[in-house]
């Protein structure tokens, strides 16, 4: 799936890149010196995106909670606070805290965790289903804090396996002859890769 800002950028932007010919005949690309309009729109809508969805305000300061997170990866206890309108993950890292992620918008299972005490708010999880979110699993990416909360980082092949383990489990969805052909034929192929 392509980045949403990465298609804003290709779909509502003029190129910023000029060609021109140099004296051998070949084309060669140079940046604009300033860039039209229309792209720095498209650049601000671009960064909009990878923000935090806006809160309509609130009156008097947004409240703060106290985060901790046990990375078991590494062993380490992180305690931190964090703005309720404030992604987890994002805060973490102004603070020079370093936890797992990979999308950093909801889609893997990268920056899971489960959830020792506390509430997480997070409409924007869709790497994880509305059972493991019942179970407590929750994703620091896209996690707002409901109050102060408690966690601890999973492993990443565990929680994609809770996700997806039961379909993968069943084995071939068809049963068919050519189907297990195909199957065999697209495994040697990626084994002939390595």
């Amino acid at each position: 799936m392509a980045c949403p800002a990465a298609t804003t950028a290709r779909i509502g932007a003029p190129s910023l890149w000029r060609s021109e010919r140099s004296p051998g005949g070949v084309l060669a690309g140079s940046a604009s010196p300033r860039p039209s309009r229309a792209a720095r729109d498209t650049r601000a809508r671009a960064s909009e995106l990878q923000q935090a969805p806006p809160r309509p305000p609130a009156s008097g300061p947004v409240p703060t909670h106290k985060v901790t997170v046990h990375d078991r990866q590494s062993g380490v206890v992180h305690e931190f606070v964090v703005p309720e309108d404030q992604y987890i993950l994002h805060t973490a890292e102004a603070q020079d805290i370093r936890l797992p992620f990979a999308c950093r918008h909801g889609c893997c299972t990268s920056c899971a965790v489960r959830i020792k005490s506390g509430q997480i708010r997070q409409p924007e999880a869709l790497g994880i289903s509305a059972e493991l979110k019942d179970k407590g699993y929750a994703l620091l990416c896209v996690g707002f804090p409901s109050g102060d909360v408690e966690v601890e980082t999973q492993d990443e092949d565990e929680v994609y396996w809770l996700q997806f383990g039961r379909y993968f489990a069943r084995g071939p969805v068809m049963n068919s002859l050519l189907f297990q052909e195909r199957d065999d034929y697209a495994l040697e192929l990626a084994m002939g890769d390595e």
